[in-house]
């Protein structure tokens, strides 16, 4: 027996349930706002607790971890002398891919 058209079409729109979740938590960020928290959580433990009191995450987007510092005096001393190192840190704890550039700000 022949499929009528609404059973063909039916039939094309399915797809494995894997491909429609995959999709629909791409739309919804999960894994960016997974990052963000592990941010949140390795920061205290892997940033010198004397930067940790004057810079904090503040967002995180597309692989751009943005940090606001409470002080132009303090961002002239992570910029110049602790960026990398800082990087190479949140790198280590994280991965290399998951944050690949920081910058800060004065807030």
């Amino acid at each position: 027996m022949p499929f009528s058209a609404t059973e063909k079409a039916w039939k094309d729109a399915s797809k494995p349930v894997a491909d429609i979740l995959t999709g629909v938590l791409g739309k919804m960020r999960l894994e960016q706002r997974l990052d963000e928290s592990r941010i949140q959580q390795v920061w205290p433990q892997v940033i010198d607790p004397t930067v940790a009191a004057h810079a904090n995450p503040s967002n995180f987007a597309q692989g751009t971890l943005f940090v606001t510092v409470d002080s132009n005096v303090w961002l002239d001393e992570i910029v110049r002398y602790r960026r990398h190192e800082i990087l190479e840190r949140l790198q280590t704890a994280l991965g290399k891919t998951v944050v690949q550039r920081i910058s800060f700000r004065l807030g």
